[in-house]
């Protein structure tokens, strides 16, 4: 799987971009806030219909104009396939497989495949566990269908419980009304809760060796993943914290409020406990593990998108991503063409990304 090309018209801080790129590796090199990310972003946005931001679509356009267009293609197994993606100020996002229309988001879903990895993603570990769940429905979210339509449900019924919960205050006659709400959240956040476990079985079966090696064999990693409800079901916790939710006016229990647990030699928390050099590797490793992982599901490479990350990693990390990635397609950001990069790693594409210009500089 590679990208071919990328066309953008009034993106972000660009007017017209017409970009083609080599099967492996790919540089973006530039100054701080000249665009590089946005292009990764671009990239992003066609395969997987969201910013890896959390960005609105209204956000996306260029000032002064209201609609943007990106047009990417992609070769997969040796067939071409011509993604086509309208954002729009004021209505939902156009978009096209091929010049045919497609009426929802999700018929877009496995025909790219990408991996983003930030120097945002080596904080995962030591910050909050919003980031933590957002890792693993951004992935599952490309890799199942299935899973994306019961977050996508299960999520839009958050919001109507919470909403619920709110009016509840001052009409205590609507909290019989709860059970519906209740009944559904239930059926969603069970099947979420499913996949994200067998989702955490299925890393954890990749990243143990990654880290074993990157650590030169001296520590062993292991995920679990911490349910809000305990033991319980969610149909059970729900119940259980009713009267709480409705105090707080917010729903306490649910796939929601989970986070991810990284353990060291079993035991020690590496969120709480691991020094900021641990943090960062089991982030490595984990970043890795993905890529592995999607590799094993999908039967094909996925498109590594690297924003600024080699600069926050030392040599042996440096040495031990780039020797991992070397059969897919990368492309990656960075403010210079540092020794680092000339001299070590083989580079098949040179862009100077500047004022929202790319020029091919090899």
């Amino acid at each position: 799987m590679v990208i071919k090309s990328l066309k953008l018209k009034n993106y972000r801080n660009y007017d017209l971009l017409d970009l083609t790129f080599d099967p492996k590796t790919n540089i973006l090199y530039g100054d701080n806030a000249q665009g590089k990310t946005n292009i990764l972003e671009a990239l992003y946005l066609s395969g997987t219909t969201k910013s890896h931001r959390g960005t609105k679509d209204r956000d996306m356009i260029q000032f002064g104009y209201d609609e943007s267009h990106l047009e990417t293609v992609v070769e997969k197994k040796g067939t071409v396939f011509q993604i086509d993606m309208h954002l729009k100020k004021n209505s939902p996002k156009g978009i096209a497989i091929d010049k045919i229309p497609i009426r929802r988001a999700s018929e877009l879903f496995g025909i790219i495949h990408f991996v983003f990895f930030s120097p945002e993603d080596l904080n995962i570990i030591k910050e909050g566990p919003s980031g933590r769940r957002r890792f693993i429905d951004l992935e599952l979210s490309q890799l199942d269908k299935i899973y994306l339509s019961n977050l996508s449900n299960y999520n839009r019924i958050i919001n109507q419980r919470n909403s619920l919960l709110k009016d509840i205050y001052g009409q205590e006659n609507l909290i019989e009304t709860l059970d519906i709400w209740d009944m559904q959240l239930a059926a969603y956040g069970t099947r979420i809760l499913e996949r994200r476990r067998e989702f955490i079985e299925q890393v954890n079966k990749i990243i143990s060796n990654i880290h074993y090696k990157l650590t030169g064999g001296k520590e062993n990693i292991t995920l679990t993943y911490e349910q809000s409800i305990g033991n319980m079901s969610l149909e059970e916790a729900l119940k259980k914290n009713r009267e709480r939710d409705i105090r707080m006016k917010s729903t306490s229990v649910g796939p929601h409020r989970d986070d991810l647990c990284f353990l060291n030699d079993g035991h020690l928390d590496i969120r709480k406990f691991g020094s900021q050099g641990q943090q960062r590797t089991a982030a490595l490793s984990l970043k890795l593990s993905e890529i592995e992982l999607v590799k094993k599901i999908i039967k094909d490479t996925p498109i590594l998108l690297l924003d600024d990350v080699l600069s926050e990693l030392d040599k042996h990390r440096q040495n031990y991503l780039m020797d991992s990635i070397h059969d897919i397609q990368t492309v990656i950001t960075c403010t210079g063409l540092d020794e680092f990069v000339n001299h070590r790693f083989s580079i098949n594409k040179i862009f100077h990304i500047k004022n929202g210009q790319a020029v091919k500089a090899n």
